[in-house]
């Protein structure tokens, strides 16, 4: 493992190293697009928003001022690992506030990222597993293509040469289409998960909370803390000390629970603002709001 440079050091902890990390989704948890903001307030009471992603010169992710500021405050207090399935290329779009994470997880655990490089021991764990417990990527590939219909499927895309997901129609996508597809992944090694207008198949063995334990590992913090939506965030959340999801999501839609877990009830933006703050709260330094 590289070491820190002395800026990284000094912005994530004035003497020690921070005993919690942090591992949060980041698309509908903590950042937003415009249409999954959910804003429920008159149009003059709503809070004020900072865009945080820009993508072919328009502005595409958001979080309110005041998460932004716990954000900040959260990555100079604690190890903040923004943890995503978006490829590396997708997640060097955002640009969070606070100072730069020293690692970040992409590709549903498949890159782990120091200092922004992907670590190649790392890529070498991963690929070993997905070669021995679960069907290739160009057989589920070839399977969705030969079940998907023109008339919904509007994209398909190999994401790091890992995993594979559809851009659909959701409101043409057939009752059913998902569950069977998942019922066929399942028996070969690898999950579905619906997010709004994408069908992600990522194998079993490709998984968030792998890279985190190896990340708490390296930077030798005590505690864990996560938050994610959807059910490629489950087995992170499930291997936390403490763990939050918002009121929106696959997982909220499906009542998915567990004993360390915590259900809020926000929804949209708001909920992303509320999960910093009861990171910050777990880890010690939060106050009530």
């Amino acid at each position: 493992m590289s070491t820190p440079s002395p800026a990284t050091s000094s912005a994530t902890s004035p003497a020690t190293s921070p005993a919690t990390l942090v591992a949060s989704d980041l698309d509908r948890t903590l950042i937003y697009s415009a249409a999954a903001l959910q804003l429920q307030l008159p149009d003059a009471e709503a809070p004020r928003l900072l865009c945080v992603e820009v993508y072919e010169s328009k502005p595409l992710s958001y979080l309110t001022e005041s998460a932004a500021g716990l954000l900040a405050d959260l990555a100079r207090r604690t190890v903040f690992v923004p943890t995503t399935t978006r490829t590396r290329e997708q997640y060097f779009r955002i640009h969070l506030p606070g100072p730069e994470p020293r690692f970040a997880i992409c590709a549903n655990g498949g890159h782990l990222l120091v200092d922004g490089v992907s670590d190649p021991d790392w890529q070498r764990q991963v690929a070993a597993r997905l070669a021995d417990e679960c069907a290739s990527l160009d057989e589920v590939r070839a399977h969705l293509l030969r079940t998907a219909d023109e008339s919904w499927l509007l994209k398909e895309r190999i994401a790091e040469d890992l995993f594979a997901y559809l851009v659909v129609e959701r409101a043409l996508l057939p009752d059913g289409w998902v569950k069977e597809l998942g019922e066929w992944a399942q028996a070969r090694g690898w999950t579905v998960s619906l997010q709004g207008r994408k069908i992600y198949a990522v194998p079993k063995p490709l998984t968030k909370s792998a890279a985190v334990r190896e990340v708490a590992r390296r930077a030798g913090t005590e505690l864990t803390l996560a938050a994610g939506d959807s059910l490629l965030d489950a087995d992170l959340l499930l291997a936390a000390d403490r763990a939050w999801r918002p009121g929106h999501g696959e997982l909220a839609d499906t009542g998915w629970t567990a004993g360390n877990l915590t259900a809020l009830p926000r929804r949209g933006v708001a909920a992303g603002e509320e999960i910093l703050r009861e990171f910050l709260r777990a880890a010690g330094h939060g106050q009530a709001a």
